[in-house]
């Protein structure tokens, strides 16, 4: 795995820079995050109700899949990782910095989430704990009138972050009234390229719609724009699993992504089910398995 590290991780800090990605990525380059940060998102609405295994009524089924099952790294906030984490002190954690409930539509005002901890905090806890901590998050909304305000916070983030010999991810979604469609290929490219700016090491967007055309080509513009910040994708609502893991695994070979950002299509599933999806992302993400042996780990958990 060949690591450009950054100019803005000192050389003492690169050794933990450098084992912090690579165990993220388990050298593979790739990382498959597995998200929880939904929590506070969607509040309830993905854990509990139709469609939905009861399992995950209850915070700990995100940790004792994260445990168990083959991941990069599972990202939540602090507080619900000091909740739980004595229990699972072994996952690699990114602390998701910034968040917002969806309860204020963009109808009603543009988006803007802020930080809820900031970096020496993190370090306090990372020294405190003990805690396999490899990274943070940060989400932006490229096209919000309060822009602004989250880019110059995630660039602060971001060159803490490095200073600490932690990776950053950036979760950069176009949203606004500024913005007519935020799944346009072009406009998540620009997302992608805004992240570079930042200079984030990640930056998690949803994969972008079009109709009549191939999304998987147009989505290679986005994976230029991103240059030496690897780009990676979120899972999006529930789907079928088969075409959940044919999906990335184009997003992967034909467009060109680093890996996948996956909650709701792991977390949803009743424990047993969600360690073999895991196990499958994992396998397509960082082994470089095929559709068909994917599957069949998912199936089989073999």
């Amino acid at each position: 795995m060949d690591i450009k590290v950054p100019l803005d991780v000192p050389y003492e800090k690169r050794t933990s820079y450098i084992n912090n990605l690579k165990l993220a990525t388990q050298e593979s380059g790739r990382l498959m995050l597995m998200a929880a940060d939904q929590k506070a998102e969607h509040l309830n609405d993905d854990f509990f109700g139709e469609g939905v295994a009861k399992d995950d009524a209850n915070p700990e089924h995100l940790f004792k899949i994260a445990s168990n099952a083959k991941i990069g790294a599972f990202a939540a906030q602090l507080g619900l990782i000091a909740r739980y984490a004595m229990d699972y002190p072994k996952i690699p954690y990114v602390i998701k910095l910034n968040s917002k409930t969806h309860l204020v539509k963009t109808s009603q005002r543009d988006p803007i989430s802020t930080a809820w901890l900031d970096i020496k905090q993190i370090d306090r806890f990372r020294k405190q704990t003990g805690l396999n901590i490899v990274g943070v998050g940060y989400t932006i909304y490229p096209g919000s009138e309060y822009e602004h305000i989250m880019l110059n916070e995630a660039a602060k983030i971001i060159f803490e972050a490095h200073q600490s010999g932690l990776f950053s991810i950036i979760w950069a979604y176009p949203r606004g009234k500024a913005v007519k469609d935020e799944f346009d290929p072009h406009m998540i490219a620009g997302a992608c390229g805004l992240a570079a700016c930042l200079g984030s090491d990640f930056v998690k967007v949803n994969y972008p719609k079009k109709e009549n055309e191939n999304v998987n080509e147009l989505f290679k513009e986005a994976i230029q724009a991103a240059g030496r910040t690897k780009v990676i994708c979120a899972g999006g609502s529930s789907k079928d699993p088969k075409e959940f893991l044919n999906e990335l695994y184009e997003q992967i070979h034909v467009s060109g992504v680093s890996g996948s950002a996956t909650g709701r299509n792991i977390h949803q599933k009743p424990y047993d089910e969600a360690v073999k999806f895991c196990n499958a992302i994992f396998s397509i993400v960082v082994e470089n398995k095929t559709l068909e042996e994917a599957f069949s780990i998912y199936q089989n958990n073999k």
